[in-house]
């Protein structure tokens, strides 16, 4: 019997950072390139190191930065040290909660905070302080504690989070089965030309641009989403609108409003911090610019959250305020539309 010298590869000390399976469609391209599609915040230079340090596996086999991609390849990034989202440290961070009971909490996020821990966020997230909280929180399918559903970082508003074991799947299936109820308010670019109506269609990652999620309106590629809304009031070149989800697809309200050409006010990420709508003057320019800085987000609020209580069954409903950020903003538009009617 011959004895096998090859080093063995000692998984048990590599953890998987990230995991990217490409698509039938992928054109070849270089590995580091690829990745760069795919990751926030990272560079070529930092990509290209790790490809040095045999960290960047294509099918499990570690590759040099310029190896070319190719269709269903199945590329990850391995560490020495397990991803930051594993390392969950509890912290004392203030919480604004809203209700809470032996089974679950109802928290109103403010704008800013990121939900959990992830690549660029290992702190300071609304898990972080879930976890001082409360001890023993259930993990959902992801391992995240406590979390039935997310909102995006720059997103205010509510979230419930379950307690138990219990709680984590009956208010699960709720989200799932589309029993609950969730109505956000949105500042949108534009003159809405209905005053309600419904948004259908596929949301997937957008092919352009990785970060952003794009609508498909046809054939299988994104998930079935539904967003409902109503106008609730107009200010000459942007709107304000209430949305009912009947789907909770991430960045729904975001890509669905971007899709029917009214992106989200100040949504930098899908170009709404540019001045979409308006008149070329400078005047105008500039009272965009100081709404831009008054709100330096979105203008997305999870305003209102109802579900069943998994254990008495009775239908909770909660509302909440809107952010000072949002309200001042309205403000200014409602000065403007007034002063330009003039």
């Amino acid at each position: 019997m011959t004895e096998d010298f090859t080093p063995e590869l000692e998984n048990d000390e590599l953890y998987e950072h990230h995991r990217v399976i490409a698509t039938d469609g992928q054109v070849p391209l270089r590995v580091d390139k690829f990745l760069m599609n795919f990751i926030e915040n990272a560079t070529r230079n930092k990509l290209q190191q790790a490809a040095k340090a045999g960290n960047i596996l294509v099918n499990d086999v570690a590759v040099k930065s310029n190896h070319k991609v190719k269709p269903k390849d199945v590329v990850r990034i391995v560490l020495a040290h397990p991803p930051q989202e594993n390392l969950l440290i509890a912290e004392d961070i203030p919480l604004d909660i809203v209700y809470e009971d032996e089974t679950l909490m109802v928290v109103n996020k403010p704008a800013g905070m990121v939900v959990h821990p992830g690549h660029g966020n290992p702190s300071g997230t609304l898990v972080n302080g879930l976890i001082y909280h409360i001890e023993n929180l259930p993990t959902n399918s992801n391992e995240r504690p406590g979390l039935v559903h997310r909102i995006d970082k720059d997103t205010s508003g509510l979230l419930v989070v379950a307690k138990t074991d219990f709680a984590m799947a009956h208010l699960s299936k709720q989200f799932f089965d589309r029993k609950t109820n969730r109505k956000y308010l949105a500042l949108v670019w534009g003159n809405m030309k209905d005053n309600e109506g419904t948004i259908e269609g596929n949301i997937g990652r957008s092919l352009k641009n990785r970060l952003q999620m794009d609508v498909f309106q046809e054939g299988d590629f994104g998930k079935h989403a539904v967003t409902h809304y109503k106008v609730i009031e107009r200010f000459t070149y942007v709107t304000l609108v209430e949305c009912k989800l009947e789907t909770g697809r991430t960045h729904q309200i975001r890509a669905h409003f971007k899709h029917i050409g009214h992106t989200l006010f100040n949504d930098e990420r899908y170009g709404g911090n540019d001045i979409l709508k308006g008149t070329t003057f400078t005047k105008y320019k500039q009272f965009v610019e100081n709404c831009f800085k008054i709100l330096p987000r979105q203008a997305l609020h999870a305003k209102t959250l109802g579900f069943r209580h998994p254990i008495t069954k009775e239908m909770m409903q909660f509302d909440s305020e809107i952010p000072k950020d949002i309200t001042d903003c309205i403000e200014k538009w409602k000065t403007y539309t007034l002063n330009s009617k003039e």
